[in-house]
């Protein structure tokens, strides 16, 4: 008899489990600091042959758990005159805010690091590791930044070099997709692409500060910050601490996202709950006439 309630208890279970008690929603998530508007390019690559890594990152918000998709970044790509230029690998990562992955006792060699990318990055995403994948676009020949900034990155006292002048190149827009996704909390983020390009440079173009049309503001929006090998771990601001001035600017970087925030449970009526107990009370009846008809067997 103990067989047989089991049977009946499983009967009913397995009636609701076939039920969903929610139904579910996911949004489209889309972000963008907007397009570039010439004030300054900064070098964003990884190592290679005769050339240090150097970052340039800059921030954005998630207020939901997302899952990044894609993403785009626009910036000028110069030729060294000699060779094809070709893109042999293109990474992204994504860095919280500091003391997040960071060591936050030690002494550091810039003016500040509140506000700054983290030590190390919390996730990203490589051609060289296979989880990246990549298309460009040129949306101009010839493209000029009014400022730059390639080697002058340094330690204090001496970060502030004023930048190194204006650059001229193609106007290219990377466009990557990750897989698998990206999967983000909610959280402050900065956004690191690097691309190594053979016989030539990329330099990330700027976007305006304070963002507009037809990029998506948001607060607190930070500037965005640079660093290379000979001040890892520590970052400066390309504004602020490069740049500098009397009055020195800020810059954000030319960048969008694109993504699905995580399900959302949207809570049935209160009719379809009566329907989904009809359900299972119907598969206790049909358990307890099988039952029956065994016993009878029997």
């Amino acid at each position: 008899m103990k067989h047989y309630s089991l049977v009946l208890a499983a009967a009913g279970a397995a009636a609701l489990a076939q039920v969903p008690t929610q139904s579910a929603r996911a949004d489209f998530f889309t972000f963008s600091t907007g397009n570039p508007d010439g004030l300054i390019a900064t070098a964003s690559r990884p190592a290679s042959t005769g050339k240090i890594e150097t970052e340039s990152a800059d921030d954005f918000v998630l207020t939901q758990q997302t899952m990044l998709f894609s993403a785009s970044f626009t910036g000028l790509v110069t030729s060294a005159g000699t060779g094809t230029i070709s893109f042999p690998r293109v990474t992204v990562d994504i860095y919280r805010v500091f003391p997040n992955e960071s060591d936050a006792a030690r002494t550091i060699t810039v003016p500040t690091r509140a506000n700054s990318p983290g030590d190390v990055e919390l996730t990203g995403a490589d051609t060289a590791e296979g989880n990246l994948s990549f298309t460009t676009t040129t949306l101009n020949p010839t493209f000029a930044a009014a400022n730059s900034i390639l080697n002058g990155i340094h330690a204090s006292p001496n970060q502030t070099t004023g930048g190194e002048g204006a650059v001229t190149g193609a106007e290219v827009q990377f466009n990557v997709t990750f897989t698998p996704p990206l999967d983000l909390a909610p959280d402050h983020y900065f956004f690191r692409p690097e691309v190594q390009v053979e016989n030539g440079e990329f330099y990330w173009l700027s976007s305006s500060k304070p963002i507009v049309s037809p990029g998506n503001a948001f607060a607190p929006d930070l500037q965005s910050w640079t660093r290379n090998e000979m001040i890892l771990p520590d970052w400066v601001r390309i504004g602020t601490d490069v740049v500098g001035g009397t009055t020195p600017p800020t810059f954000n970087a030319s960048f969008s996202l694109a993504g699905e925030t995580a399900v959302q449970a949207v809570p049935l009526p209160p009719a379809a709950w009566s329907g989904f107990a009809a359900i299972a009370v119907t598969g206790v009846f049909r358990s307890k006439r099988f039952i029956a008809q065994r016993l009878r067997r029997a």
